[in-house]
């Protein structure tokens, strides 16, 4: 039961207390109870207003292609989100026929912003990249400078090695 004075992770929903500001797992700002309830009621309604599985009339956009077995586990997740979504072979491929078959992910056109939502949460999900560290990603090595900073875990070191001391990062 979600409470009102208190405040929540909009995604992954711990709980908080009133002063608390940031989620210490998600590192996102928190919401009160009351605005969790109003987003997660307008959420259900845009929900509720989706069509569910597809019909022979629906015209439909291709959102995604790749191997079947990815496409399968995308479209369940489309559909637990009553998004309708169908998977197609490519009608193109590799003229030799060496190449692996290609399949398309496809969903009906009114639903491609939010079909293509919900791809993208799982992309951050499955590649955990909401919670990587990226303040160092833009460090340059220059040999010339005294001590560099490496951009994979940001540590510091003196520039007589090519490789970071901590995680192995080559430079040279």
């Amino acid at each position: 039961m979600i409470e009102h004075d208190l405040k929540y992770c909009p995604k992954c929903r711990d709980e908080y207390r009133a002063e608390a500001e940031t989620c210490a797992t998600c590192a996102i700002a928190l919401v009160w109870g009351a605005e969790l309830v109003v987003m997660e009621s307008n959420n259900g309604a845009s929900r509720r207003n989706r069509k569910g599985p597809l019909t022979p009339d629906d015209q439909l956009v291709v959102v995604f292609q790749g191997a079947l077995g990815d496409l399968k586990h995308l479209k369940d997740l489309l559909e637990a989100e009553q998004i309708g979504a169908m998977i197609s072979k490519e009608g193109g491929g590799c003229a030799s026929g060496g190449c692996a078959p290609k399949f398309e992910l496809q969903v009906r056109q009114e639903e491609v912003r939010d079909a293509l939502e919900v791809l993208a949460e799982e992309h951050r999900r499955a590649t955990a990249l909401a919670e990587h560290d990226a303040t160092h990603a833009g460090a340059v090595f220059n040999p010339e400078a005294e001590e560099a900073i490496c951009p994979a875990c940001g540590f510091a070191f003196a520039t007589t090695t090519t490789t970071c001391p901590d995680c192995g990062l080559c430079f040279g």
